[in-house]
């Protein structure tokens, strides 16, 4: 069994998620549909984590498996192999050889996302941005945010499949607000996440930085099941998988923005 890492960036915004779906345009099907192309024999592929619809990654990582190989190929050839065919918005960042049992998902002990809010419209960036006309308290931002460090159940800021039984608690090791020019970025580091937390978690943000929730409001989210996180649901187009980390990796470097929006 021949098995490769990939590192991936992809802009979301013409894509229904990462996970492959029946009469919808996702990445792993993008990518997938490439590598028939390349490989005549069976293959695994898998993502360390699914993106929603909208959602873009500044390195996502997956595993290729080939069960069988008519010819030796080289990191570098699959990453151009990849890259020669896939749409504009998907790149293959970097290729490196794994060990057979490596697994994208499984062997992942976290992830980081960042959410960047444009303090100002932006011709160019509309679609990686959330461009928010009030004025944000960005103090008040940063002090709610540093309340969801530890384990908590997140609940109320969360989508729940239904027949599915599925644990709440999340342990985040990092939360941070920073700014970088016109944005206001959101930082969180977590071994997992639920469907839609970060965004409804950014939206919560928001109201804390608009003056609508105080501190304390804030804390109760964490303790006690509510449905508003929902109504505040902030929209797909500002959020990045940052990256995610394997045993021995560092932490994205704190207090830089994923993108220039112009």
């Amino acid at each position: 069994m021949h098995t490769w890492k990939l590192e991936i960036e992809y802009e979301g915004t013409r894509y229904r998620g990462w996970q492959i779906q029946h009469n919808a345009k996702s990445i792993q099907g993008e990518m997938q549909d490439v590598a028939r192309q390349l490989f005549a024999g069976k293959f695994e592929f898998f993502g360390a984590g699914r993106t929603d619809a909208g959602v873009h990654a500044l390195r996502q990582v997956a595993h290729l498996k080939v069960a069988d190989l008519t010819a030796n190929v080289t990191p570098r050839q699959i990453q151009h192999g990849f890259n020669d065919l896939l749409p504009y918005d998907i790149n293959v960042l970097k290729v490196s050889n794994a060990p057979a049992d490596f697994h994208a998902r499984h062997d992942a002990v976290s992830r980081y996302y960042l959410y960047q809010i444009s303090t100002r419209r932006t011709a160019f960036g509309k679609n990686l941005v959330w461009w928010i006309k009030d004025r944000l308290d960005v103090k008040a931002m940063s002090e709610a945010a540093g309340t969801l460090v530890g384990s908590h159940d997140f609940h109320s800021f969360c989508e729940l499949d239904e027949g599915k039984r599925l644990s709440t608690v999340v342990k985040v090791e990092h939360a941070e607000i920073f700014t970088d020019g016109d944005l206001i970025c959101f930082r969180i580091g977590a071994s997992h996440f639920l469907w839609k937390m970060v965004r409804r978690i950014v939206g919560m943000l928001t109201e804390a930085g608009r003056g609508s929730l105080d501190h304390a409001g804030f804390e109760r989210l964490l303790k006690f099941k509510s449905d508003v996180p929902a109504k505040f649901t902030a929209p797909p187009s500002g959020l990045f998988l940052e990256s995610v980390l394997y045993p021995g990796d560092k932490p994205p470097p704190p207090k830089r923005g994923p993108l220039s929006v112009g």
